[in-house]
């Protein structure tokens, strides 16, 4: 005589549809922050190239410090955009409004920065050229863009810090 079937312990197909995907890293990877600063970086090198050369087009006609927050404020919504996506996985629109507000924020912080670069170079330097410049604001952007991370990390997007 046979025993009957013991009951298995495996998940249907539909419950594990319902549950999210988890992936495990391995070595340093296993660190969200780690993670996330590789999304960062990458999301930055765009955002960055793309201010550079908004800065180039419009340096001329705008001067060194209207050119400079024209191109960060434009690339700050993208960036945001890009951050809110890439960086932290939020695709959910609920809070897209708020998060875009207060990277304005963030992006005003940059300004100071950056804009505060610009300032002390062209105080020190008057005979400062269009290279000077892009070299002032993209030394300085690393420093605003260290702030920039801190900033979407533990404030903005505190909600996907470990993801």
């Amino acid at each position: 005589m046979e025993s009957p079937a013991a009951p298995t312990a495996q998940p249907t197909q539909q419950t594990t549809r319902s549950l999210p995907a988890r992936r495990h890293y391995r070595g340093l990877l296993r660190f969200p922050v780690l993670r996330q600063l590789i999304r960062f970086t990458g999301v930055g090198i765009i955002c960055t190239a793309t201010s550079l050369a908004l800065y180039a087009v419009m340096r001329p006609w705008l001067g060194p410090q209207l050119a400079n927050a024209a191109a960060l404020i434009i690339t700050s919504v993208m960036n945001t955009a890009l951050n809110r996506r890439l960086t932290f996985k939020i695709s959910d629109q609920r809070s897209m409004a708020r998060d875009h507000l207060n990277g304005l924020f963030v992006i005003l912080v940059a300004l100071l920065i950056t804009g505060g670069s610009l300032g002390i170079l062209h105080w020190l330097r008057p005979e400062a050229t269009v290279a000077d410049e892009l070299w002032t604001t993209t030394l300085s952007g690393f420093l605003a863009t260290a702030v920039r991370f801190t900033l979407l990390r533990h404030w903005i997007f505190r909600r996907a810090r470990h993801r």
